[in-house]
């Protein structure tokens, strides 16, 4: 493997001067703790980089490395190279000092403050030597609400956040982060809640500062309603109304207005030039001859306060006001806003650009007090303006028999999920034109990334096992056409079916009702996925054999929804999940899997996303929450072990929690506990064949002996567990471990009779072995490791030959009906679960058994 590592755009290069942060993984052995490293571009021009490790392999050796770079115009090339050297240090570092009251960063051009203490959790930020932001504060409105003799009473309230704790996590010398973390306090019951994270990034002579903004939900969802939470930003305004500006990005163009605008009866001439200067943003003076005009002006409205309003996936709404007491007068309406406000006067502004604006309504962006000193700039992560933040359950029991829910017990709560959203800053010393306002939202919208080639990411084995796109036989062309077919079906589908919102958008749904012609979004267990059936491997395999920007932005949504909101980051089920409902926090079922830091790591590690990295950290004890919450524990009652777990889902998700743990921190304790595990599995009658359920020792990480065949066995692998196990043989080197798995795969389909035989009796297969699709990954590892043709025709077979619900055969019968509210495609036998473990399984067998697909397929097949 070259030392040499060839770096491209995932999309385009970046139009406008930025920051950049991305990772690159390490062939075993390849680069070490000590080496430094250096940016090149394509004409060797070396560029100042700032590079730190964020994973190791177990001899010691750097697996994965994330690095930063500023980029200016005359740098930003179309492919660079990173290589072992001396990394050039030709650009001024940005400079950090850590005060007893607060943090002081320069970035060249900008200073800023962030406080330590207090509400206020920006300070000061200068442009050369104008203040151009007095402070920022984190704020949000709640409702409470009270039912009294059947009244039902409620009192809004407005809250600020306070700090609690503050860390520098990167002091550069191109990319510095600020990690602030409190929770917002509500002055009439002196009481405080919703935690709060907001990271801060800064890059070496940029203007622009990203922000990550993560809160988590403690209250009471029939009594606490959050009516909007935000970010406050203070502007200093200078010089007269007409010099002052506001901008909000449209579905293409901007509105643009000041607090003052040239236009009256009598504009025209001279002044409608003034007019259109005002419009673009420019400055200008009056002369003395323009008394007259002046005194019209003067005479005019004066629109103190603008807000842009969000409130759908496909509707916002432009309004201003002039005072508090009057009313708002809507401008103009939409569909989908940019997402981005400016305001600035005479010395400079900022703006204000919200991350999936749109797909995560209703939001909203909001400017006031234009006519003061000091106006507000608000950006609403949840409108005031929406609907009140209704986190109740749909019904007041359970629906298991019905609706496929997973427990019979109530535990639907959203107490302890959570919700990031991402925004960046700029700040500007005059007003900026529509162009570098339009830039400055598709870069936002889509941030540049440097990425490797597709080969490169897999013969580094640093993530497991997938396959490389083939396209070299008539057979694997149709299986790459099916494996695109079936995940463009769903980038389509995020879009005709309106998969968006502040708590569902990065999700998908379950089950399909051809019926009524939608998804089962009120039926129990079949609305949203919740990760069932592992589709982030799906999708993050799909854009590491392609490198395709789309499909990188659709496995980063929804690896942002799942960690956050499927997933409780404290409480009674930390690290917990809850299994696919109706609502992402709705079913009884609270379980590891759901979590698992390998669902999340792929993202973590191509981007260095410090909030992934916390989310990971938060898993690691999740065994520990089964003594509380055992995930067997409407099957066996509590005995004298401390909890129940099975070998997979269960105890394969703390795997991928502790892998992760080692493999970014070199912990061995969670090396150890994993070990400990495998051990234990070895030593049962019957090794990873035992069981599925065990007892469990969250302390030690033992599993203890509960029975030869106890449960189904189809879930071990098809959760994940498949891939967190062949990535543990890959890094252990346990040949005991690699031969239990390949026991397994060719165990898992065997005749009752056959498993009796081979087990003296003991496992007979009365517990179900079912849905021989499922398997096929562990199969195809079978087959590979003994080089074993029936077993890898076998394998094949359940995906290409097999017709149940649990095929997919393409080209997909896709059917038009006007039968519903609108015209819409549909695919009626459609399924999540079948789509992405179909597809993950494929991607692996590509890769271990590709040789034997010719000799499995049948003559007569014409589509796969």
């Amino acid at each position: 493997m070259t030392n040499n590592i060839a770096l491209s755009w995932l999309e385009k290069k970046p139009e406008i001067n930025t920051g950049i942060t991305w990772g690159i993984p390490w062939e075993k052995g390849m680069l070490n703790k000590k080496d430094s490293l250096t940016l090149v571009d394509t004409n060797e021009l070396e560029i100042p980089l700032q590079s730190w490790p964020t994973a190791f392999w177990p001899d010691g050796s750097v697996k994965w490395t994330a690095h930063a770079v500023s980029l200016k115009d005359e740098v930003c090339v179309d492919r660079y190279q990173v290589k072992k050297g001396k990394p050039v240090e030709k650009m001024n570092p940005l400079t950090i000092h850590d005060q007893a009251d607060f943090i002081h960063i320069n970035t060249g051009d900008l200073t800023y403050k962030v406080n330590k203490t207090g509400d206020m959790v920006i300070g000061e930020v200068y442009y050369g030597e104008s203040l151009v932001c007095e402070g920022g504060y984190l704020k949000g409105i709640r409702e409470s609400k009270n039912r009294t003799d059947g009244i039902v009473t409620s009192k809004q309230e407005v809250f600020y956040s306070e700090i609690k704790n503050v860390v520098v996590e990167q002091k550069g010398p191109i990319r510095a982060v600020v990690k602030i973390s409190g929770r917002h306090k509500i002055n009439s019951d002196k009481r405080e809640w919703l935690p709060f994270t907001l990271r801060l990034y800064f890059y070496a002579g940029q203007y622009t500062v990203k922000a990550v903004h993560t809160f988590l939900y403690d209250g009471n969802p029939h009594k606490d309603f959050i009516k909007g939470i935000g970010i406050d930003f203070k502007v200093p305004m200078n010089g007269p109304l007409y010099n002052r500006y506001i901008k909000f990005a449209g579905d293409s163009g901007f509105f643009s207005e000041s607090p003052k605008g040239m236009l009256t009866w009598r504009t025209k001439g001279r002044y409608e030039e003034l007019y259109k200067m005002q419009m673009d943003g420019k400055p200008f003076e009056f002369d003395a001859e323009d008394k007259h005009f002046v005194a019209l002006l003067d005479d005019s409205a004066t629109w103190d306060n603008f807000k842009l309003v969000q409130i759908s996936a496909d509707s916002y709404t432009i309004s201003k006001q002039t005072k508090e007491e009057c009313a708002w007068i809507r401008a103009v309406s939409g569909k989908r806003s940019g997402g981005l406000a400016y305001v600035g006067s005479e010395s400079g502004g900022i703006a204000v650009a919200i991350r999936n604006f749109w797909q995560k309504h209703p939001s909203s962006l909001e400017i006031k007090q234009l006519s003061e000193q000091t106006s507000t700039l608000t950006a609403w992560f949840w409108s005031p303006d929406a609907p009140t933040m209704d986190l109740r359950h749909y019904d007041t029991e359970t629906h298991v028999k019905s609706s496929y829910e997973g427990a019979e017990e109530f535990r639907s709560t959203p107490y302890g999920i959570g919700n990031t959203s991402e925004l960046t800053i700029g700040f500007f010393h005059s007003t900026p034109d529509q162009e570098e306002l339009q830039t400055f939202v598709q870069e936002k919208e889509s941030p540049p990334l440097l990425v490797c080639d597709p080969t490169y990411y897999h013969d580094t084995k640093a993530l497991g096992v997938w396959s490389l796109k083939d396209e070299s036989t008539p057979i694997k062309a149709k299986l790459e056409s099916a494996l695109d077919e079936v995940l463009q079906f769903y980038l389509d589908e995020v879009e005709q079916r309106g998969w968006y919102g502040f708590w569902d958008y990065g999700d998908v749904m379950h089950s399909y009702d051809h019926v009524r012609h939608v998804w089962k979004y009120d039926l129990g267990g079949c609305a949203w996925q919740n990760t069932e059936l592992a589709p982030n491997y799906w999708l993050w395999y799909m854009f590491l054999r392609s490198g395709r920007e789309d499909i990188f932005r659709f496995a980063e949504a929804m690896t942002r929804h799942t960690s956050e909101v499927d997933v409780y980051h404290f409480g009674e089920y930390a690290g917990l999940g809850s299994r696919h409902n109706v609502l992402h926090w709705g079913c009884g079922c609270k379980e590891a899997r759901i979590g698992a830091a390998g669902l999340h790591k792929i993202y973590y590690y191509l981007t260095a996303d410090e909030r992934i990295g916390d989310i990971m950290d938060e898993v690691v004890n999740a065994d520990y929450t089964t003594e509380q919450i055992p995930p067997m524990r409407a099957y066996f009652p509590r005995d004298h072990f401390p909890t129940h777990v099975r070998s997979g889902p269960d105890w394969a998700a703390f795997c991928s929690n502790w892998l992760t743990k080692w493999e970014r921190y070199e912990d061995t304790n969670f090396r150890d506990k994993m070990l400990t595990g495998i051990n234990s599995l070895k030593n049962m009658p019957y090794r990873l064949l035992t069981g599925p359920v065990f007892g469990y020792e969250p302390r030690t990480g033992e599993l203890m002996f509960f029975g030869n065949e106890n449960s189904g066995h189809h879930l071990i692998m098809s959760m994940g567990g498949a891939q967190v196990w062949m990535e543990m043989a890959e890094v252990l080197e346990d040949s005991e471990w690699n031969d239990m798995l390949v026991e397994f795969g060719e165990f898992y389909n065997l005749s009752k009779e056959e498993k009796s035989q081979r087990t003296s009796g003991e496992i007979r297969g009365d517990k179900p072995w079912g849905t021989p699709m499922l398997s096929s990954t562990l199969v195809a590892f079978a087959a590979a490791q003994r080089k074993d043709a029936e077993l890898a025709k076998q394998a094949w077979s359940y995906l290409l030959e097999d017709s149940t619900h649990w095929q997919i055969k393409t080209p997909l019968n896709i059917d038009k009906t006007e039968d519903y509210v609108r015209p819409l495609s549909e695919v009626k036998s459609i399924s999540t679960n079948t789509a992405s473990q179909w597809s993950l399984n494929v991607i692996v067998c590509l890769e271990l058994i590709d040789q034997y697909l010719e000799i499995s397929m049948p003559k007569d097949r014409e589509s796969i």
